[in-house]
């Protein structure tokens, strides 16, 4: 009775996940969404007590031993979970997701770990091949996690490459390959080889990760959720557990649509992203930009937006780091009431993860039917009067249309050159995260405004509220 209550509990999670996935997909569902999965996983949670309660019933010792350890892990956990979950600013949210993600892989590895212990593990060469998948997968994602954890906290600046890297990468991919047949075959007793097998793969991860440029992190990260729902489905599998298997499989698809959609964003294959070492770019390459910077003052750009009739606002990961969506949102507002028509553009891999300047703009308040992707806003711009870019950089550099020698060259981005009057708040003149020259910036129709966005733009809002006394 109690397997079939926690069998039962399994599938109830599992449709709980996919219902809280499906409400995800817009924003204004999402939160709906999460409460869903939310209690999805605590079901599934509940289920598992009730499957160890099971297991190991001819076991009482044991059995006081590992919920002692299972409750001391959720209240350990959840209570860290939550402190960081409350405390994190939303320009670290992409750090957390790649740290949270990393940490479902290796929960998945240390699965497969525990799981190479066990009776049916030794008896069945499907469950010992599904078991080392998972374990290889876990652990990649695991350390590749970490390290884009650290490349997005600014804890590694920069992509480190050096001459023989793809080699190294493919000898010690090779390594734990070769490990792993080893432990499915069961020779080298002892814990060398399995040892060796998830040091290799700890190993793969970091150096597949290290040379990848910040720009591609979006899709790095994307990548490694998938990875750790597949190995999250598999290590379901190896411990027989269903909403395990379900859950895995829905994380792991939806992160292999959602990182070929963003590949595709960028007008790139998954391998170009992991393997071309993007943005190592000579000067040559670039060849001479045309023109020069211009600079305005606030206080004139806000002038202008003010008696323009169509605004179209570019959010990059600068308006993160300033903290500046609600102090942008009251600018918004008081162009509305003077019968602006503002909108939002943003593009699929703007910021430092999937859906970053939509987070962003929701917690100022925007509404939802003021923002648009690319594809629904890019033939506006010609129309519009001015076009306003907020720390964003590679997504709106014209280069990627007009010079083949660009690495960004077919990149899809938002068409701002094209607006009648451009302005970018920028806090220098540093270049993108693909390492070149923004030829927007050097157009016409482009102005700069230097400084911090928070600043910037509260001096708008005082110039706009000044010509309407």
């Amino acid at each position: 009775m109690l397997m079939l209550l926690v069998e039962l509990s399994g599938l109830v999670a599992a449709l709980l996940f996919i219902l809280g996935l499906k409400r995800m997909s817009s924003p204004v569902t999402a939160l709906k969404g999460i409460v869903l999965a939310g209690i999805g996983m605590l079901v599934a949670v509940i289920a598992a007590f009730g499957y160890m309660a099971n297991v190991e019933a001819s076991a009482e010792p044991r059995l006081l031993v590992n919920l002692f350890l299972v409750v001391l892990a959720l209240a350990v956990g959840g209570a860290w979970a939550w402190r960081s979950g409350k405390r994190v600013p939303v320009t670290d949210m992409p750090q957390m997701v790649a740290l949270y993600n990393g940490m479902g892989g290796g929960a998945a590895a240390a699965v497969a770990a525990v799981a190479m212990t066990g009776s049916a593990y030794a008896s069945d060469p499907l469950h010992i091949t599904v078991t080392l998948l998972g374990a290889l997968i876990g652990s990649i994602s695991l350390s590749g996690s970490v390290v884009a954890w650290a490349k997005l906290d600014g804890r590694i600046n920069s992509a480190w490459r050096f001459k023989g890297q793809k080699l190294l990468n493919a000898l010690v991919f090779l390594v734990a390959i070769l490990a792993g047949v080893l432990v499915a075959a069961g020779i080298g007793g002892g814990y060398g080889v399995p040892v060796l097998f998830f040091a290799a793969a700890l190993a793969f991860g970091v150096l597949l990760t290290l040379p990848i440029g910040g720009a591609d992190m979006p899709v790095v990260i994307s990548l490694y959720n998938a990875f750790t729902g597949l190995a999250v489905g598999l290590e379901g599998y190896a411990i027989q557990n269903p909403a395990l298997m379900i859950a895995g499989m829905v994380v792991g698809s939806a992160g292999t649509l959602l990182t070929v959609l963003m590949a595709k964003a960028m007008n790139r294959s998954l391998a170009n992203v992991l393997f071309s070492n993007f943005g190592e770019v000579s000067a040559s390459a670039q060849g001479e930009v045309a023109g020069q910077m211009t600079s305005v003052d606030a206080s004139d750009a806000a002038t202008t937006m003010r008696y323009a009739s169509s605004v179209i606002i570019v959010p990059g990961y600068g308006l993160a780091v300033a903290q500046a969506q609600a102090k942008l949102y009251e600018l918004v507002k008081l162009l509305q009431a003077a019968d602006v028509d503002v909108k939002f553009a943003i593009h699929p891999v703007a910021g430092r993860m999937p859906g970053h300047m939509n987070v962003l703009l929701a917690e100022a308040g925007v509404p939802y039917d003021l923002i648009f992707d690319m594809e629904d806003v890019n033939d506006s711009f010609a129309n519009t009067d001015v076009a306003l870019v907020i720390g964003a950089n590679d997504v709106v550099n014209p280069a990627a249309r007009t010079d083949k020698q660009s690495p960004i060259y077919g990149m899809p981005i938002l068409d701002a050159d094209q607006a009648h009057q451009v302005y970018v708040i920028k806090r220098g003149q540093g270049k993108g995260y693909a390492g070149v020259e923004n030829l927007l910036f050097y157009g016409e129709n482009c102005d700069m405004i230097y400084g911090d966005a928070q600043a910037v733009l509260s001096n708008m809002v005082q110039a706009i509220k000044e010509l309407a006394a």
